[in-house]
């Protein structure tokens, strides 16, 4: 679908449903290390806690996911297999540890199934082996019509949520201090998609050693609730 414009209904209805914690793809099975984070005391309160997502705000998704996404919708919007193949394949090998790699691939799997089950699934002649969560959240975003800088907003929001539900569950974390470090960080996703698609393609690239040390560790930790 092309044209798609901020306000079209359908549009933000299709958003709000792809974000929702509702979807049925188990996002909520998975920490992106945060969970080890905890274990190891990096993180341990709310003030740290916000510390660790601005972080990853900041060298992680502004870098990596936002600006990947708003060319992959493009790529879907003119059909062009080859940059969706591209920029999956560049996606996977950012994934630093296994957890990392199996998070995006199992999400997208269970993406992809979903939009099968709704005839929304994309043209088979574009899909790239083996698509990343972010290659078909793009998808369905064009799909849906859903303006680029709307469903990378959307992206960022989930991704938020998601952690602080995280938190919520293995942080001594409140849900009014889960609100609170919502209305932190709303400016700080705002301004991140605006960066990420100020960005070229060199630029572009994660810098999180810490998410991947704590990632890692996360395989071999003894107690734990998430899968990564």
């Amino acid at each position: 679908m092309t044209g798609a414009r901020t306000g079209d209904p359908l549009a933000l209805m299709g958003l709000m449903q792809l974000v929702s914690p509702a979807l049925p793809i188990g996002a909520f099975a998975w920490s992106q290390g945060l969970e080890s984070a905890f274990e190891l005391g990096w993180v341990h309160d709310e003030e740290s806690l916000g510390e660790w997502l601005l972080g990853v705000l900041d060298d992680g998704l502004t870098r990596c996911e936002l600006p990947v996404m708003g060319r992959q919708q493009a790529a879907w919007q003119r059909g062009d297999g080859d940059a969706l193949r591209f920029w999956n394949d560049w996606l996977k090998a950012n994934r630093e540890t296994r957890e990392l790699a199996e998070e995006d691939l199992r999400l997208g799997q269970a993406l992809e199934r979903l939009l099968s089950d709704l005839a929304l699934a994309p043209p088979k002649r574009l899909i790239p082996d083996g698509p990343t969560y972010v290659t078909l959240f793009a998808w369905t975003a064009e799909r849906r019509g859903i303006a680029c800088a709307d469903a990378q907003l959307g992206f960022a929001w989930a991704w938020l949520e998601n952690q602080l539900a995280t938190a919520c569950k293995a942080l001594p974390l409140g849900q009014t201090a889960a609100q609170r470090l919502i209305e932190r960080l709303r400016p700080a996703l705002a301004a991140a998609v605006e960066q990420a698609n100020a960005l070229e393609d060199a630029e572009l690239g994660p810098a999180l050693p810490g998410l991947a040390l704590a990632s890692a560790l996360h395989e071999t930790q003894y107690s734990r609730l998430f899968r990564s």
